[in-house]
């Protein structure tokens, strides 16, 4: 029986896409064609691969797309003889956006609401392309079918419902019929129109026509942009291409364009962003860079041709030594696609080396944005250890504010007596920049690293030297600084404070391993050190979070004491018991709190540093009101 004409809501979230796509997205109106010629572009290229299959879907056609502008009807028609739609797959996807990103697309609207420059470029990255048609249309049709299917109408004017019922269409594909506002007929203008072509997808291995006057003519290169030679190849196409396979309004930071032949034959394209995509972070969402097998399209993000720490990179490779039926599982197989996945990834780190040397200001953009990331390369490729190691960046106690070095920088200013790279890890710069454990380092001028991304605490784990130094955390590196600060008193306290070392592990049961005179407080009266194989405390705060267990059984920490300090010689003179518990409490949670830790117990914390003031305040001159 054939299907009716049913009229259907668009889904919630599509509601609010539609809206603010049509009121809020005025900058760069002409976004609306790139989007809706890409996917028509996808339309084709689904169907170039499905023919790879089935060879009688594409009989004697040559896929491409039209252009048909109607200045009676003030229409603008954009065809193409793709894959087309059945009527299910119109209502899932012209009905709903049924994308784990809406939610986050919507967040980054409204966080940007009234920047429609800012805004535009949103359209693509989300998966909405289509519905920036709304913003130069007050009413769209779209006619579709697919091969084995009839055809289908869809018609909405973009206020929260759509009609769908049969239509006679007889050729497959889709036509998308725009309705043009008043205010927006130069659409229908055949120069506007071909300079947008050529502005925006010229780059398209497509032949993209344009009728006018009854005459119908291709507009664009129509050839794969990857296969033309670099020397004819100017930078604004390389960033024309770049947006047209991103949806990125922004410019590339760097790109790399290589045909390599011999033995094994491919092209690749690969491009560096300046901006992070929303879901950089997420190592289980698919990303890649799209693949090509003799130009034609197999998938759009082939996460097989790169390491996981290189998901930040968009581009293609083009092979001509893959099977075009190639499937998924084959490529995870193959020998090939690791033969191009270890060449690209040395494409990339050449490319980030080029940056950084040459461009050091655009390098250190990149490493704003994409650096926590890169640092992933550490763990996940040992092969590459020693390059990543080269594009590190870090904070240090000598780099100015907002700076910071290179491995190979620090090497250069070690002082002759320094035996490793010092590093302190840290929740933020000020916290790792104030930590008690740095007091002796910087009284001795020794540079030390500021790590403060989580990830640092595994990147240190398998960056253990470079150059042939040492990686050392201060934390474990304290008798590096001991010769250098001895003093005749040090013996003398040894002594003297045995007794109240003792008491200390006795009054600090369970919460440190032992106490010890510290070598590397100056100014602090006492710190928390791990062992010195165990893990660090950040560390260990870190799987506990996540709730895991410490592999090395959570050991205590040792707690240091800084002899010269006042509070630590009133402790050592305390011969009430209580009073020297107390004490003994305060300065460890000042030490917990210093390597921001969390305390179990902040009241009882609270009430020993109000019961120290009052004793101090105690102890003053009561001052005279007149």
């Amino acid at each position: 029986m054939t299907a009716t004409v049913e009229t259907k809501e668009f889904q919630a979230e599509t509601k609010q896409v539609l809206k603010l796509v049509i009121h809020s997205l005025y900058s760069h109106k002409e976004i609306f064609l790139r989007e809706l010629i890409s996917n028509a572009s996808d339309a084709c290229e689904k169907l170039r691969f499905e023919a790879l299959k089935d060879s009688t879907l594409l009989g004697g056609d040559t896929v491409g797309i039209t252009l048909i502008p109607d200045a009676a009807a003030g229409t603008l028609t954009i065809k193409d003889n793709g894959i087309g739609m059945s009527r299910d797959e119109v209502v899932e996807n012209l009905g709903t956006i049924a994308r784990s990103g809406t939610k986050k697309f919507l967040e980054a609207l409204s966080i940007n609401s009234g920047d429609g420059a800012k805004d535009s470029q949103l359209i693509g990255q989300f998966g909405v392309g289509f519905y920036s048609a709304f913003i130069v249309a007050d009413k769209v049709t779209v006619l579709t079918k697919r091969s084995d299917s009839e055809g289908v109408r869809w018609d909405s004017d973009g206020e929260g419902s759509y009609e769908i019922g049969p239509h006679h269409k007889s050729d497959r594909g889709t036509e998308v019929i725009l309705h043009l506002r008043a205010d927006d007929k130069e659409y229908l203008d055949a120069d506007t129109l071909t300079g947008l072509v050529h502005k925006y997808s010229d780059h398209l291995a497509l032949p993209i026509s344009l009728t006018n006057d009854d005459k119908t003519e291709v507009i664009n290169q129509a050839k794969a942009f990857w296969t033309r030679p670099k020397s004819e190849l100017k930078d604004e196409d390389y960033q024309a291409f770049y947006k047209h396979i991103s949806h990125d309004w922004d410019d590339a930071l760097a790109w790399a364009h290589h045909k390599v032949e011999g033995t094994l034959e491919y092209t690749s394209l690969v491009y560096i962003p300046k901006r992070a995509p929303f879901d950089m972070f997420n190592r289980d969402e698919q990303n890649g860079v799209q693949l090509y097998v003799k130009r034609v399209f197999i998938m759009d993000k082939a996460a097989e041709l790169l390491p996981p720490y290189l998901r930040f990179v968009r581009g293609l490779v083009d092979s001509a030594d893959l099977p075009l039926n190639v499937s998924r599982e084959l490529l995870q197989g193959s020998r090939t696609t690791d033969k191009i996945k270890t060449a690209l990834t040395k494409r990339i780190l050449d490319l980030l080396d080029d940056v950084a040397s040459n461009k050091p200001e655009q390098y250190a953009e990149f490493w704003k944005t994409f650096g926590t990331v890169l640092k992933e390369g550490m763990i996940d490729d040992a092969g590459n250890k020693e390059r990543i190691a080269k594009l590190l960046r870090f904070t240090s106690t000598h780099a100015l504010e907002g700076q910071t070095v290179t491995l190979a920088d620090y090497i250069s200013r070690m002082k002759p007596e320094q035996k490793g790279i010092y590093y302190v890890t840290g929740d933020t710069v000020a916290a790792a920049k104030n930590s008690p454990q740095l007091e002796g380092f910087l009284a001795q001028g020794f540079e030390v690293l500021l790590l403060t991304d989580r990830i640092d605490e595994w990147l240190t784990s398998h960056l253990h030297e470079f150059e042939g130094k040492k990686l050392e955390s201060v934390a474990r590196a304290a008798k590096d600084i001991a010769p250098a600060i001895e003093t005749p008193e040090k013996a003398a306290n040894e002594s003297a404070f045995k007794e109240t070392l003792e008491r200390l592990k006795t009054a600090l049961a369970g919460k440190i391993s032992e106490a010890k005179i510290s070598v590397r407080l100056t100014e602090s009266p006492a710190c928390l050190v791990a062992g010195e194989y165990g893990m660090s405390l950040r560390m260990e705060r870190m799987m506990k979070a996540a709730g895991q267990s410490s592999p090395f059984g959570g050991g205590q920490p040792v707690f240091e004491i800084n002899a010269e300090h006042p509070l630590v010689q009133r402790l050592k003179d305390l011969t009430d018991e209580a009073a020297f518990t107390d004490l003994a409490g305060l300065l460890h949670d000042q030490a917990v709190l210093a390597e921001g830790g969390q305390l179990d117990d902040p009241a009882s914390f609270v009430k020993r540093l109000n019961k120290l003031i009052l004793d101090g305040l105690s102890e003053q001159p009561r001052i005279q009101l007149s």
